[in-house]
């Protein structure tokens, strides 16, 4: 049986796994691009000990942190995964590799935007032109529905839908519609936008000056600008770093901080799992002074359980 080459496989794991089998986002797959050409890589150099040292590398000589090099280690396993496929005589080998482990890391807490700096935020731009009532809609939007940046940038005319029961269509990761709800003054606002411009169904509702698709930079470069302005009327913005992202973290700890239960966050989100909206729980303090508030102090001393048995005796000492 002739062994296919690594060159090969990385092209095929590309090509008919990432694409057209799994249909992954261009994002997925940059992620997962190699740094270095394959063509001078062979797929026997790539063992459990050759990669340890490389995500050893990663941390101790490039300066990444843990979370990249996890990243990294995820990209590995998934081709690792495609190629015993393709070439079972490299199982023994692909399960050596699957074996190194992710490294436990700590999670910084989420960054996100209180109901005021929401408002200063969204009153920062200029709405006597053209691109400030571009911008006051995009960041209302934002911060009301939580849509992810790839989300805003692609939003089309078409997928816009006023009236009763108004709401926004979006594709986000995995290739998943999802429908958002407006609220009645979020949707006076981007129906206003949307009458005072012509364009077709396909247009994206936020073009750029010259009518086409917004960029991710300068979707960054936006709310970079608005928000060095809002930071004049509201102190507390000062002290933080705001990127586009902190926008969806914003309305996501709105929905939690009125009671809206996680599940439904995670759908309004479009999380994959209700365990990525765990996050948001952590990070609300008001939640958990509320939940102080409601704890009644009691004088009893708890009895502290004394294990009899010689083995659970030595574990509870560790």
């Amino acid at each position: 049986m002739k062994r296919s080459s690594l060159q090969s496989l990385i092209q095929l794991f590309f090509t008919d796994r990432l694409l057209k089998q799994l249909g992954v986002s261009p994002h997925t797959v940059a992620a997962y691009r190699l740094s270095r050409p394959p063509s001078a890589l062979r797929i026997e150099d790539l063992d459990a000990s050759f990669l340890g040292k490389f995500l050893d590398y990663l941390e101790e000589v490039r300066g990444n942190c843990t979370r990249t090099r996890n990243n990294r280690l995820a990209a590995l396993h998934a081709f690792f995964q495609y190629v015993s496929i393709s070439e079972p005589v490299l199982a023994l080998r692909r399960q050596r590799i699957l074996a190194i482990p992710s490294k436990r890391h700590e999670h910084a807490p989420v960054a996100y935007l209180t109901e005021e700096e929401s408002a200063a935020l969204v009153a920062a731009p200029n709405f006597d032109t053209w691109i400030g009532r571009r911008d006051r809609a995009l960041l209302l939007l934002a911060v009301q529905t939580g849509l992810r940046n790839s989300e805003l940038t692609s939003l089309r005319r078409q997928d816009v839908e006023f009236g009763a029961g108004a709401h926004v269509r979006c594709f986000g990761k995995g290739r998943k519609m999802r429908c958002t709800p407006l609220r009645p003054d979020v949707a006076v606002v981007l129906k206003e936008w949307l009458l005072r411009q012509e364009g077709k169904p396909e247009n994206p509702v936020f073009p750029n000056s010259n009518g086409g698709k917004m960029s991710a930079d300068a979707l960054q470069r936006l709310v970079a600008k608005h928000v060095a302005t809002a930071r004049q009327t509201c102190p507390s913005l000062k002290g933080k770093t705001v990127a586009p992202h902190t926008l969806r973290h914003g309305a996501a700890m709105a929905l939690l901080q009125r009671g809206v239960d996680l599940s439904v966050i995670a759908l309004w989100l479009g999380h994959e799992s209700s365990e990525t909206t765990q996050i948001y729980l952590h990070a609300g303090l008001r939640l958990k002074e509320k939940a102080l508030a409601h704890a009644t102090p009691s004088s009893a001393v708890p009895d502290r359980f004394r294990p009899t048995d010689s083995l659970l005796a030595f574990l509870e000492g560790l």
